[in-house]
């Protein structure tokens, strides 16, 4: 890829984007709360699937929210699945108690 990769939170539509040159190439959606973010839906247009953005999204996702010492309630199955993968993220994820 030789286009230049950002990510960017845009509060205004409740979601991160990474960008690939100008061009959108995936958003996740979030749901900010006073303590937590939920992240409810990830997604990557199919021309930049298989480059690892969906990957890169959601880490930077994560670390922008636990710098600004959020919790994660992850609604997303990719930004589940991912924090599985990543014990270093983990500790993020909001204990539901009962």
């Amino acid at each position: 890829m030789t286009d230049e990769v950002t990510i960017v939170d845009n509060p205004d539509e409740h979601r991160f984007e990474i960008h690939v040159g100008d061009t959108l190439a995936g958003f996740a959606e979030y749901k900010l709360l006073p303590t937590t973010i939920v992240i409810t839906h990830t997604e990557v247009d199919p021309a930049f699937e298989g480059k690892g953005l969906a990957s890169r999204l959601v880490r930077r996702a994560l670390d922008v929210s636990r710098d600004t010492g959020l919790k994660v309630r992850p609604l997303c199955p990719y930004v589940a699945e991912w924090i599985s993968r990543h014990p270093d993220y983990q500790a993020m994820v909001e204990v539901e108690v009962e």
